[in-house]
């Protein structure tokens, strides 16, 4: 709404009042020159976001899940062991099971195109640039199909890691399933809600074909010789070469001592290692516990002492109530539980 203000003008008169204000101006016999007046609108003006912040983001999300899945396609081509920083050796287990297939197909090669995908509409539309005489809205309704199975196909996959690969853990399938559901979220609140509403059929249509295929997938998939899904791990006991130096094992009597514990699996090669680094004799004296005492496969659940500590990955060290996640050297597990080589316990 807009205010003016009116001026009331006398040619007999050499001022003129402007809301009570006089304001002088020159009279001639024909004109008279008088100051602009100014139109203020009482409507505050609104800052408006950036052009394309949402496509630009979702740009840049889709390319950190490009690179990982990029990383995982390598694996699963090169046949190496996947780096899990949390999870142990879950994580190969759990990327090298029959679930890392759909049709033949292996996973994370299916998921780097999706986020390549993803990423080049991101792009595109935050670039106002598109491609192959597709329109702006047809891009978006593209964008929603591809975004709505991805986040679909995460949930389902959160759904089989907590059913079937219980009490073990994969780092780079929580990512990617942060990654698609983020990838959703932006893309319905770059719609606006009027019309997520009306795409809502094809969403649910989109949805329910990702998981459908996805379960029959698995459903006639025949268990392969290689995969670790199928493999049954009978527990058998580790050996301890090394001999023992009298620092680790002063130290090892020190943590018994301290009701210092260390969680592990028999098949760890981690948990291997760190007791090699104490030795034959120091090794014997550890308070370690073994998480699957009768053996392991796909599904066998950690027996309760390891799941009341709430163990995610192996070796573990619960040292004075401090976790300590992987393997550790010897002056860092003398450090955290406080250990004087000068005092031996009794």
């Amino acid at each position: 709404m807009a205010t003016f203000t009116f001026a009331a003008l006398s040619l007999s008169s050499s001022r003129v009042f402007v809301s009570g204000a006089p304001i002088r101006f020159s009279r001639s016999p024909n004109r008279f020159h008088l100051l602009p007046l100014r139109c203020s609108s009482s409507e505050p003006e609104t800052a408006m976001p950036p052009a394309g912040w949402s496509h630009k983001l979702i740009a840049g999300v889709a390319g950190i899940g490009f690179l990982e899945t990029s990383y995982l396609t390598y694996l699963k081509i090169t046949g190496s062991d996947a780096f899990c920083p949390v999870g142990g050796g879950s994580c190969s287990e759990i990327l090298d099971s029959d679930y890392a297939l759909v049709f033949g197909v292996p996973l994370p090669m299916i998921g780097m195109a999706a986020y390549g995908l993803v990423a080049a509409l991101g792009l595109q539309l935050a670039s106002k640039k598109l491609r192959f005489g597709i329109d702006r809205s047809n891009a978006q309704l593209v964008l929603l199909g591809v975004t709505t199975s991805m986040a679909a196909a995460s949930a389902y996959f959160l759904y089989i890691l907590t059913t079937k690969f219980y009490g073990t853990s994969c780092s780079y399938c929580l990512l990617s399933a942060f990654l698609s559901f983020t990838l959703f979220s932006v893309t319905l609140k770059d719609l606006g809600l009027q019309e997520v509403y009306k795409q809502l059929g094809l969403q649910l249509l989109v949805a329910s074909l990702v998981i459908l295929t996805l379960n029959t997938s698995y459903s006639n998939s025949k268990p392969a010789s290689t995969s670790l899904a199928e493999i049954e791990l009978p527990y058998y006991a580790t050996e301890i070469s090394t001999p023992s130096s009298p620092f680790a094992l002063g130290l090892a009597r020190h943590l018994h001592s301290i009701g210092a514990k260390m969680y592990g699996a028999f098949w760890c090669s981690h948990c291997q290692e760190q007791k090699e680094m104490f030795g034959s004799e120091a090794a014997k004296q550890l308070d370690y516990v073994e998480c699957f005492p009768e053996g392991y496969r796909t599904g066998t659940k950690m027996i309760k002492a390891c799941i009341d500590a709430k163990i995610e990955g192996f070796p573990t060290w619960v040292i004075n109530g401090e976790v300590l996640s992987g393997e550790q050297e010897l002056s860092e597990l003398a450090r955290v539980s406080g250990y004087d080589e000068s005092v031996q316990p009794s």
